[in-house]
């Protein structure tokens, strides 16, 4: 089922490729080239989000393939398989920032305006900058776990090349 494993490494190529292209070119170019820290904010937030979008539609892509493919290869669907688990655990993951910490993000930033004008003690900015360090955690967990899965993939492509 080459095919099912191709749509496998597709839906994660493209999730963690464009993880890593917002993380190491986009956001830095915008904040490097734009005038302001808000004005780049203001485009890293809803690129952020569609990210978020991108990975979840891939995520489900990739459980759908790989259920398909134990189900198909092996009789048995495997919904536990370690690379499905891992899987499953960066779409949560993802629900978290894109629903519950890019929402706090964005009500902050839109109560305090420009968060970088504020001194590092106001109680606004503290917390801005606290869910700010847990929202690239988490895109950082998201990436290594993506990592592992491809990982994974290649590897049972390997053992299943050697059978």
């Amino acid at each position: 089922m080459s095919y099912l494993r191709y749509f496998m490494t597709l839906a994660l190529v493209v999730w963690i490729g464009g993880i890593i292209f917002f993380a190491f070119v986009v956001a830095p170019t915008l904040f490097a080239v734009l005038p302001s820290t808000q004005l780049a904010a203001s485009v890293v937030a809803p690129t952020l989000g569609k990210l978020h979008i991108i990975g979840l539609v891939c995520g489900l892509i990739f459980l759908f393939s790989s259920l398909l493919e134990s189900r198909l290869c092996y009789r048995d669907f495997q919904p536990l398989s370690s690379r499905n688990f891992f899987v499953m655990l960066m779409m949560a993951v993802t629900c978290i920032s894109q629903f519950f910490l890019t929402p706090k993000l964005a009500a902050l930033r839109a109560q305090l305006g420009s968060i970088s004008t504020l001194p590092i003690t106001h109680p606004g900015r503290v917390a801005f900058d606290s869910l700010h360090v847990w929202s690239t955690r988490l895109e950082g967990a998201i990436l290594l776990m993506g990592l592992l899965v491809i990982y994974l993939v290649a590897a049972s492509s390997i053992q299943d090349t050697r059978r």
